[in-house]
């Protein structure tokens, strides 16, 4: 069975970060590690939420793995608070890549051209740093300007967003996938395989409303389909089906929560992707 760690928050209540990437790996049949990086009250959403940060446990976690000589298939991380935890997470990194497997990162730290709060440009600088460490990187398109020192457009074209996956990869991940990409009357994923030159685009519907927590949805199915042997575009497309399907089952629920989609109604879907 494949295996892999992610590296994250959990919120005890709210629909993102590890609450999302445990079952949705766990359902496309590999064993899912985890390392909490911090346990909220609540996600984010949310005033007045509790956090109980757990950045120094990290490298105790790591240290007790690597003497008993656990190793894995894929290193996914995700939302990371603070500069601290992406200088000890680069630490994890150095000490659990192998040839054999692959780091998956999710650089969220920004959306609709605008920081998350308690974020600044150094931290940014940072993230840098980790995406260059990585094998494939997911960020969104206000992420994907941020990492690259592109000047953020709220309309674009399709040659914008290549020439963002070319200098994402240039950072020194092979692969890269930009989110939320909409360009034409088209909306989509659009990714870059630079080891073999290519591109590949994902169209959806447009979605009108917001919802929360579908970026992690996306992170956690799409490493978990490329850890079953999937291609970057094969794992983009089944990611993105699942979302939609995840976005689907909470538009008919008349009693949906404002905190995430209802992905579990839609696991069962993942579970023929299991090799």
């Amino acid at each position: 069975m494949k295996r892999i760690v992610t590296v994250q928050d959990i919120s005890c209540l709210g629909k993102c970060s590890l609450t999302v990437a445990l079952p949705i790996i766990s359902a496309m049949g590999i064993e899912t590690s985890i390392i909490p990086t911090a346990v909220l009250s609540t996600h984010t959403l949310w005033e007045h939420y509790v956090c109980d940060d757990l950045t120094d446990n990290i490298p105790l976690v790591a240290e007790h793995w690597k003497n008993e000589g656990f190793g894995f298939d894929a290193i996914y991380t995700g939302y990371l608070a603070s500069s601290k935890q992406i200088d000890v997470v680069c630490k994890l990194f150095d000490e659990f890549k192998t040839e054999n497997n692959f780091i998956f990162v999710d650089p969220a730290m920004a959306d609709n051209g605008e920081m998350y709060r308690n974020f600044d440009k150094s931290f940014a600088d940072k993230m840098r740093v980790l995406c260059a460490k990585a094998d494939i990187i997911v960020p969104n398109m206000t992420e994907a300007c941020l990492l690259t020192d592109t000047k953020y457009n709220n309309e674009y074209d399709d040659k914008y967003i290549s020439d963002l996956l070319k200098k994402l990869t240039d950072l020194g991940a092979s692969k890269a996938v930009i989110t939320g990409a909409q360009y034409d009357g088209k909306y989509g994923i659009m990714s870059y395989d630079s080891v073999n030159d290519e591109y590949s685009f994902y169209a959806h519907q447009k979605i009108d409303h917001i919802f929360y927590g579908t970026g992690d949805v996306f992170s956690s199915a799409c490493v978990g389909a490329l850890t079953q042997g999937y291609s970057l575009a094969e794992a983009v497309e089944i990611a993105g089906e699942f979302v939609f399907a995840s976005i689907s089952a909470t538009m008919k629920d008349k009693d949906a929560r404002l905190y995430g989609v209802n992905f579990e109604q839609a696991l069962p879907l993942l579970a023929k992707y299991n090799k």
